[in-house]
């Protein structure tokens, strides 16, 4: 599977952003989507990650309330909805695809989109 991620930007805070992540190739109902981010210094961390099958949706808690993940199936593309946005949220996001289910550590996810940078001011 290859995946393209687009949507970044430069944004005030407060603002809002949607990042898109499509990709080549099926995915199945056992996969997970998920994004993560990496500011400048700091190791990769993850964000956010759905279900294919189902859904499920799950966040870390430094964006909870504020970000929303999605797909469609239809059209094969994950989304990241981000609201409220801060300066803290600054860094390049990247958009992973995990074959073996939900899991926050970077090194279960084998397929690997470009980082679209976000950058947040104050």
């Amino acid at each position: 599977v290859q995946l393209q991620a687009s949507g970044g930007g430069l944004v005030q805070a407060g603002d809002s952003l949607r990042l898109s992540c499509v990709a080549s190739g099926r995915l199945f109902s056992s996969h997970v989507m998920g994004w993560f981010r990496q500011a400048p210094g700091r190791e990769r961390e993850w964000v956010a990650a759905i279900r294919w099958g189902t859904g499920g949706t799950y966040y870390t808690d430094d964006v909870k309330g504020r970000f929303t993940i999605s797909r469609s199936t239809a059209q094969n593309t994950v989304y990241l909805q981000m609201n409220s946005l801060k300066p803290e949220d600054t860094a390049a996001y990247y958009c992973a695809r995990s074959p073996r289910g939900l899991d926050n550590n970077p090194k279960s996810y084998d397929s690997w989109g470009q980082g679209t940078q976000v950058t947040v001011s104050s």
